[in-house]
């Protein structure tokens, strides 16, 4: 082992301890003064991830009309909240029983983590079969059978399809894949224990029902993006859905109208009307061979001509009045 000091300055130094030029307490409290102590895994710097929750705003435009269409129902998702942990302390927060995806979001390293309570998956999975989306209460503390967690199966993967556009604006080519589903927070290992994660907390809404899903992704997976996050995530594109004007055609399209085919008027007083029998004739003001007013929701809208089409009424278009 090389030495530190020499035998000549091992002396000088005790001397002078000795003669009370060097006081030791003195020397150690000056030492510890300037030490600080660093948590490598509480550190405050890990907390603060820029403009991270954008991800979370532009996720959660993206997942409200995906969940919603799957479930035929209103679905409303508001943020509850972020905040860091380490992943031991996370999981003791989980509830019991508690429905978890574990995921990959290549190119970044690592593996990340959703979790959903009893009474969200409760909730989705009674939905998807046609029910009306409220669990009985003694099912919420029973474990998911295997129908449950395959049908849960298919909403991560909507979930991650919807994050995945979403990181698309902070890392080109983003990639999120379901390694497995798990119900027992003690399987599930993405990280050593002692290293933190960064959580983000939705509540979700289906109709009267709310439950809570849960994002873990750890610090080490987000730190080599951090940059990125910092100088922006591109908010003008992200503040604006842009599949949002298609997807809106594509539901006016199957939105179902009325359409109505007035074939005359005429004046008619009250006493002739209590009078009508069977047989009686009522003149129009129109010929029969005359064009005909074609009305959507009440505004007249085209002319057509009336006949006959498979045995059935029908009614032949000859002019766009609004064109």
């Amino acid at each position: 082992m090389e030495k530190i000091l020499t035998k000549e300055e091992i002396e000088s130094l005790l001397a002078a301890i000795v003669e009370g030029k060097i006081v030791p307490e003195k020397e150690l409290a000056a030492g510890q003064a300037s030490v600080s102590v660093f948590d490598l895994f509480n550190n405050d710097h890990q907390v603060l991830v820029p403009n991270l929750d954008v991800i979370y705003d532009s996720f959660i435009r993206y997942n409200r009309v995906t969940l919603s269409n799957r479930l035929r129902k209103i679905v409303e998702i508001k943020k509850l909240g972020a905040r860091p942990y380490k992943f031991d302390d996370f999981l003791k927060t989980l509830p019991s029983p508690v429905c978890m995806a574990i995921f990959k979001i290549e190119p970044l390293k690592g593996a990340a983590l959703i979790t959903m309570d009893s009474k969200l998956v409760f909730t989705l999975v009674d939905s998807i079969l046609g029910g009306s989306g409220a669990p009985a209460v003694t099912e919420q503390n029973r474990m998911f059978t295997s129908i449950e967690v395959r049908l849960m199966e298919k909403i991560v993967k909507d979930v991650l399809a919807d994050m995945e556009k979403s990181w698309t604006h902070v890392v080109q080519g983003t990639k999120m894949n379901l390694l497995r589903m798990e119900m027992n927070p003690r399987l599930v290992t993405i990280v050593p224990p002692e290293y933190q994660v960064i959580t983000m907390s939705l509540e979700i809404q289906v109709e009267e029902v709310t439950g809570t899903m849960e994002f873990a992704i750890p610090y080490m997976t987000i730190d080599p993006v951090r940059d990125k996050l910092k100088v922006g995530t591109q908010l003008d594109s992200m503040a604006i859905d842009p599949k949002w004007h298609s997807r809106l055609a594509a539901e006016l399209v199957e939105a179902p109208v009325e359409l109505t085919v007035e074939l005359g008027e005429t004046g008619i007083t009250l006493n002739d009307l209590i009078n009508l029998s069977v047989g009686d004739t009522i003149i129009l003001n129109k010929d029969c061979r005359s064009e005909l007013s074609v009305k959507i929701e009440g505004i007249e809208k085209f002319t057509g001509s009336p006949g006959v089409q498979g045995g059935n009424k029908a009614i032949q278009i000859t002019s766009d009045l609004l064109s």
